[in-house]
């Protein structure tokens, strides 16, 4: 597959920067502050630090406060070590790709049960989940992503092709998509992704040691398992080749990347 790229730099989450909270309207953030952005993103400059020292920027869409880039730390926000690798048919935190030079920019994977860290399932907004975010953040439910979701396509700056469930590019970051020539999806003229923000990267899946989708599929974990199989768990899939973004309802050890919501 080949894979496009845009000639904006890469998000730097340790620019230095202050925290730059905007009324939402957009005009004190974007691209005069924080040029590795878009104008029309609502951006909170080193919003969060994890357990490791890892710095986040974080993006303000609608009411909701999300990280802009995959979690990568190795720890809980209580020092407990998170284990890497798999044993068994159980995984743990893995690299995108197997390739430990992905996370700076891909963030880790992570199983269902170590994203929650445990806890039981969630459908509430907020969820009340914590699990492996940082202190006053938590793991968003399914009822947050719709949130998000519902918000952006709301919003006429987001949606592409006039259709307003077109939002993927919006969510999508601008670079490490492989080629789509299906118009107004990530693959497609990634300079023009990423309207929100939110900087969805490519990082794939693993399941059973076999990587998926690097390069083509971002998907996040949610906090909610499905109601009619416990060993599955919504998820939140931003696809190359796709316009809108779609669920995915995968089995637990599955490894996805993890967003977080501000409390």
């Amino acid at each position: 597959m080949l894979m496009t790229s845009c000639n904006r730099e890469d998000i730097n989450d340790d620019n230095g920067n202050t925290e730059n909270p905007s009324d939402g309207s957009g005009d004190d953030s974007g691209s005069e502050d924080n040029p590795n952005y878009p104008s029309t993103a609502v951006v909170i400059p080193n919003a969060v630090t994890d357990y490791d020292g890892n710095s986040y920027d974080a993006v303000k869409i609608g009411n909701q406060v999300w990280m802009a880039k995959n979690l990568r730390t190795t720890h809980y926000a209580d020092g407990t070590p998170i284990p890497g690798g798999s044993s068994g048919l159980v995984s743990y935190r893995l690299a995108p790709n197997n390739d430990e030079a992905n996370v700076p920019e891909y963030g880790y994977l992570y199983s269902w049960s170590v994203a929650m860290k445990n806890a039981g399932s969630s459908d509430l907004n907020p969820s009340g989940v914590q699990g492996v975010c940082p202190n006053g953040w938590h793991l968003p439910s399914e009822a947050e992503w719709n949130q998000l979701e519902t918000y952006m396509k709301s919003q006429s700056i987001y949606s592409q092709g006039g259709y307003s469930d077109y939002i993927a590019k919006a969510l999508a970051a601008t670079s490490g998509w492989d080629v789509s020539y299906e118009p107004n999806t990530p693959g497609y003229d990634p300079c023009s992704n990423n309207a929100s923000g939110f900087s969805a990267v490519p990082a794939g899946t693993c399941y059973m040691g076999t990587t998926l989708g690097f390069g083509m599929n971002s998907v996040m974990w949610s906090a909610t398992e499905l109601p009619d199989n416990n060993d599955h768990s919504f998820g939140y899939a931003v696809v190359y080749a796709f316009q809108s973004p779609s669920r995915s309802t995968d089995n637990k050890q599955v490894t996805e990347a993890v967003r977080c919501v501000r409390n």
